[in-house]
């Protein structure tokens, strides 16, 4: 049977640009994931795997140009996006390698001996463990910090794991490329190359998830394929984690006072994040809860005049385009909804932004058909919703969970009385893990106290995916019990000869 062909293609004019690699078959996957397993003792080395991760963002910063082109050709991004995401990138891998130096990660914990107590208790030592060869699934919408050389790799080598990644067919030749740096880089730091691979095609992903070797895996993209993954590590005859980010609406509510004070303001802001990566961020927000009258009729005007002065972009590929358009289709096409902007194809391969309208009523009372609005859909486009009263509350009622969710509020609502401010501010932590007040959710820092994940289906665990903590989700915790010291391993042994930050006896 024939090798099945990866080609890299243009988005901007649908046109392959080169054969990149072929489709992996059941056989190249087992291949790579036993050798990732072979590999997995020599990241035991935490040295080594601190000179590795850094060792590899030198390596990417080095090759910036050729890749951000490579990059740029596959997605449309822009060299500018791209530069900026790189920089994340690397600095992603240089915060878990730091992560590692630090060692808190290990959460070391010692508890002595007590006979005093009832029950007595003995010696405790515990400390976390690496998982394994972990699969990682790349996104199509970051093809640098979510994809080969990203967040999910990072943290998970950072771990002592060793990585498979499925690369994203929207992007191989950025895959491959990334990746040899990355296999350069472990060499250079002594360490095998097998410890990261990269394999391609629809099938491929498939076994990686079944292979009885892999011990966990990460996933960015759609409900439906994150879903049918999810589903499939729960299927095995051993389950695995499997940490996936599925899909947001991200909502955004402005209360009436935020609209009096500021409502062109927040309207343009509003159009800036709607619009940023062509409406293909994960944080996007997607649904937007506006007041009725004329406080609310000056935002939506302004949302309207900037996504009129946007100019046409393009997707990420032309599927991601048939599907956007058919979205915004079935959405505009339910009776009560407005197309103030519409949003839609611009010739043969661009899209152009926009907003639909729906009233609160509408939305609550219109039956199943209007749960289509409460979805991600995908690209430049948003769904206004304009409420009144105790209508705002009834909207967020019936949305699942998200990433994000962002309160425009007053000067006045954001004194810190109690009050209603507070209490909507309750009502959205119920829905997101990550709560913005005055801001736009796109944009995610990575910084130690980030959170990026959220109730299902933004995510299919309590975990996050960007921030030091994300390493947190290729590890297990280990207890020794009156383990004599010598048979002890060297993080948990007494007098700390590694120096490590730990935790002996609640202190």
């Amino acid at each position: 049977m024939a090798a099945t062909p990866v080609w890299s293609v243009d988005p901007r004019t649908g046109k392959q640009l080169g054969r990149v690699a072929v489709e992996a078959t059941p056989r190249d996957v087992d291949e790579a994931v036993r050798a990732a397993h072979a590999a997995r003792g020599a990241l035991a080395d935490r040295a080594a795997r601190t000179a590795f991760l850094r060792a590899a963002a030198d390596l990417l910063d080095g090759a910036a140009d050729e890749v951000v082109e490579a990059a740029d050709a596959e997605t449309a991004l822009g060299p500018g996006r791209l530069t900026g995401e790189l920089a994340r990138t690397t600095g992603q891998l240089r915060a878990f390698a730091d992560a590692v130096d630090e060692g808190s990660y290990l959460d070391i914990r010692i508890d002595r001996a007590d006979p005093s107590l009832s029950p007595p208790r003995p010696e405790l030592r515990r400390y976390k463990v690496p998982l394994g060869v972990s699969a990682v699934y790349a996104a199509s919408n970051f093809p640098l910090a979510f994809s080969v050389p990203g967040g999910d790799t990072a943290s998970a080598l950072a771990a002592g794991c060793p990585v498979v990644v499925k690369a994203h067919p929207d992007h191989p030749a950025t895959s491959e490329l990334c990746v040899s740096l990355l296999r350069r880089a472990a060499v250079g730091a002594g360490l095998p190359a097998e410890v990261v691979s990269v394999v391609h095609g629809f099938g491929a992903g498939l076994e990686l998830i079944r292979h009885p070797l892999v011990t966990a895996a990460g996933f960015t993209g759609s409900i439906r394929g994150g879903r049918a993954l999810f589903d499939a590590a729960a299927a095995r005859p051993v389950p695995i984690p499997f940490h996936g980010e599925l899909g947001s609406l991200n909502p955004v509510v402005v209360t009436p006072a935020a609209a009096a004070e500021r409502a062109e303001e927040i309207g343009t802001g509003l159009a800036g994040s709607l619009t940023l990566g062509v409406g293909q961020f994960c944080v996007k927000p997607g649904l937007v809860l506006v007041p009725e009258g004329p406080d609310g009729d000056r935002l939506t005007a302004a949302l309207g005049k900037a996504l009129g002065e946007t100019g046409p972009g393009v997707l990420l590929d032309h599927r991601m385009r048939d599907a956007f358009v058919a979205g915004v289709r079935e959405r505009s096409a339910l009776p009560g909804v407005e197309t103030p902007v519409a949003p839609g194809p611009d010739g043969e391969h661009r899209v152009v932004a926009g907003y639909l309208s729906v009233p609160a009523r509408t939305l609550l009372d219109g039956g199943p058909s209007y749960g289509v609005l409460l979805e991600e859909c995908f690209g430049p486009v948003g769904v206004v919703v304009r409420y009144a009263g105790p209508e705002a509350a009834e909207v967020l009622a019936r949305l699942g969970g998200n990433l994000s969710a962002t309160l425009q509020l007053s000067s006045a609502e954001t004194a810190g009385a109690p009050g209603p401010a507070a209490e909507l501010v309750g009502k959205v932590t119920a829905l997101a893990g990550r709560i913005v007040v005055n801001g736009w959710p796109t944009g995610v820092a990575v910084a130690p106290a980030q959170h990026h994940g959220g109730p299902y289906p933004a995510a299919t665990s309590h975990s996050t995916s960007v921030g030091a903590t994300a390493i947190e989700r290729w590890l297990r915790p280990v207890v020794y019990q009156s383990v004599p010291d010598a048979l002890l391993p060297a993080e948990l042994r007494e007098g700390n000869p590694l120096g490590l930050p730990r935790r002996v006896t609640g202190a």
